[in-house]
C-alpha cells in the first residue's frame, strides 16, 4: 500500500501516514476508504520501564524555533519510530470508510509493518494537486495525491455538517541565517494541511469510539464550552464592532462560526477573530468526557501522535489491550494512574507552550535590539489598566505600550468596551486599532519589547458620557507632557 507523509518542510519527525481509494463495495457508491498508519511507539517504550517514565516525566516535545526538545530519545524520535521513506517500520493503523455525504460508516484498527512510499512536504504535495508536479510527486499523482485529494473533498463535506470552530489563527515562522534571526514570515496553509488535520481529527475520534465499544478506560482529549464570563465580555465587546450576541441562546460552536464569516468582510477582522479566540476555554486531558466543544464532537483522544505526546502512547496500549493486538498494552496500573497522568500531561504541555512562546520572543527582540529608534505599524491585540499590547505587522512581535507613553490624559480601563477611554475627553485606543509605534527598547534576555504610540487617539463613540468612563474599569493614572518627541512629532 503506497502511504505517504505529508509533513512541514523542516519536519523533524514523521507520525503518520495516509492513502485513500475508492470504495469497491457496491452498497457504498461514492464512498472512499481512507487508511492512516501511525508510527507503533509502543512496540519500543513499554509501561514501566526507563524509557517510559522519562517520557512521562516530559509529556510532550517542545518545539523551538531552531531545534526541538524532543519526548523520545532522538534514536526513537528521528529514527526508529519515524515513518522513513522507503524504510519499514512497526505501525498501528486504521481504515476508515466513507460514504458519498462525507458520513463515517465504519473503522477497524490493525497493527504491522508499513513502508512510506514517499516523503512530502506540504509545499510539494499541494504544488503537485495545483498541476505543478516535480520528479518525486509526478509518479504520484494519480496513483496517490489525486484520491487523497477526492477522499478529502468527501470528509469535507461531512466536517462542513458538523460546524467545527473556525478560527483563523496564522502562524508565523522565524528564518535563521548564519546562527542568527534573519526575519520572520507567515506560515502559509495550503488544502494539503487541511487534509491531514482533518483525517487525524478522523482517526482520533475512531480511536476514542473504539475504547467506549470495549468499555476501556481512556484519556480524552476535552475541551469545555466558554464560560458565561467570557461570553458575557463578548457580548460587551461586539457592538463595538457593529455585531451583537443574542443571550439566552445555546452557545454551539457554529454561533461562533457566524460571527466569524460575518468578519469576513469587516475590517476589525484580526482583532474579531482574536477575541472570539480568547473566548474559548483551553483544551486538556481527562479520563473522564465532556466532549470537545471546539471541534464540535461528542467524543475525542489524542492517537495519531506518539513520538511528540505521551497521551497518544496511552490511547495506543488502551488499544493494543482492548483490540488483543499484543502483550504491550495498558497494564491495570496504568489505567489506575490515568488521573494524576492526565493533570500532568497538561501542565507539561502548558509550560512547552509558554516556552516555546518565551523562546520565540527572545529571538524576535534579538532580531530587534539593533533597530530600537525605529517606527513599525501593528495594532493593538491587548487592552489593559497599565497600557497596550501591540503586535507588529513586520514580525509579529508582541511588546508593551505603557499608559504613560499614551498623551496628556488621565485613562480608564473600560472593560466592556476592551479600550483605554480618556476620563475627560471619551478619546479611546481600543482593542483592533491599527498604530504606528516607536520601538524604545527591546531586551533579548526577556524578550521584552516597549513601544510609545505615535498615533492620536480615536475620538470618543457618539453619546460618550463622562459618567460612564468612571463607572467602568480601573482608574490607569499616567500623564504625558505636551512638550515631548511624540507632542512634537504630532504638531
Amino acid at each position: 500500500m503506497p502511504l505517504i507523509t505529508i509533513d512541514p518542510e523542516d519536519a523533524r519527525d514523521h507520525d503518520d501516514a495516509v492513502y485513500a481509494s475508492p470504495d469497491t463495495d457496491e452498497k457504498n457508491q461514492g464512498g472512499w476508504r481512507v487508511w492512516v498508519a501511525i508510527a507503533d511507539v509502543s512496540a519500543y517504550v513499554q509501561t514501566g520501564t526507563p524509557l517510559d517514565r522519562g517520557a512521562w516525566r516530559r509529556a510532550n516535545s517542545t518545539y523551538f524555533p531552531d531545534r526541538v526538545a524532543p519526548m523520545l530519545p532522538e534514536s526513537l524520535s528521528a529514527d526508529l519510530c519515524s515513518l522513513r521513506e522507503h524504510e519499514e517500520r512497526a505501525c498501528l493503523a486504521v481504515e476508515l470508510i466513507f460514504d458519498r455525504e462525507g458520513r463515517k460508516i465504519r473503522h477497524k484498527f490493525v497493527r504491522g509493518l508499513m513502508r512510506s512510499a514517499a516523503k512530502l512536504s506540504y509545499e510539494q504535495a499541494q504544488a503537485a494537486i495545483d498541476a505543478k508536479p516535480d520528479d518525486k510527486t509526478q509518479p504520484l499523482l494519480e496513483p496517490v495525491l489525486k484520491p487523497l485529494w477526492a477522499a478529502y473533498a468527501c470528509v469535507w463535506a461531512g466536517r462542513q455538517k458538523r460546524q467545527p470552530l473556525e478560527i483563523d489563527a496564522p502562524e508565523h515562522k522565524i528564518i535563521f541565517k548564519d546562527g542568527k534571526v534573519a526575519g520572520v514570515k507567515r506560515r502559509e496553509r495550503f488544502d494539503a494541511h487541511k487534509l491531514i488535520e482533518e483525517f487525524m481529527i478522523q482517526a482520533n475520534v475512531c480511536a476514542a469510539e473504539t475504547l467506549e465499544q470495549k468499555n476501556r478506560p481512556q484519556i480524552y482529549r476535552i475541551h469545555d464550552r466558554p464560560s458565561d464570563e467570557k461570553i458575557a465580555s463578548l457580548s460587551d465587546f461586539l457592538p463595538t464592532v457593529e455585531m451583537s450576541w443574542t443571550k439566552g441562546q445555546t452557545v454551539t460552536a457554529a454561533r461562533f462560526n457566524r460571527i466569524l464569516h460575518l468578519a469576513e468582510t469587516s475590517p476589525n477582522k484580526d482583532i474579531i477573530n482574536e477575541v472570539v479566540l480568547r473566548t474559548q476555554s483551553q483544551a486538556v486531558y481527562s479520563p473522564d468526557n465532556i466532549g470537545h466543544f471546539g471541534l464540535n464532537l461528542a467524543r475525542y483522544s489524542h492517537f495519531t501522535s506518539p513520538i511528540r505526546r505521551y497521551a497518544d502512547v496511552t490511547i495506543h496500549r488502551a488499544l493494543i489491550r482492548a483490540l488483543k493486538l499484543g502483550d504491550d498494552g495498558a497494564t491495570d496500573k496504568e489505567e489506575e494512574r490515568y488521573v494524576e497522568t492526565a493533570e500532568h500531561i497538561s501542565t507539561a504541555e502548558r509550560t512547552s507552550m509558554a516556552a516555546e512562546r518565551d523562546a520565540t520572543a527572545r529571538y524576535i527582540s534579538a532580531f530587534l535590539a539593533d533597530r530600537v529608534g525605529n517606527i513599525f505599524e501593528g495594532r493593538v491585540t491587548g487592552v489593559t489598566r497599565f497600557g497596550l499590547f501591540i503586535r507588529l505587522d513586520e514580525t509579529q512581535a508582541d511588546g508593551l505600550a505603557p499608559i504613560s507613553t499614551l498623551g496628556n490624559e488621565r485613562w480608564v480601563h473600560d472593560e466592556a468596551a476592551h479600550a483605554l477611554v480618556g476620563e475627560q475627553t471619551g478619546q479611546r485606543f481600543p482593542l483592533g486599532m491599527r498604530v504606528e509605534v516607536r520601538l524604545d527598547e527591546a531586551t533579548p534576555i526577556s524578550g521584552g519589547l516597549l513601544f510609545t504610540v505615535l498615533n492620536d487617539p480615536l475620538e470618543a463613540i457618539p453619546g460618550w458620557r463622562k459618567s460612564r468612563s468612571n463607572r467602568q474599569g480601573h482608574s490607569g493614572g499616567g500623564f504625558r507632557d505636551r512638550d515631548t518627541k511624540r507632542g512634537k512629532r504630532r504638531r
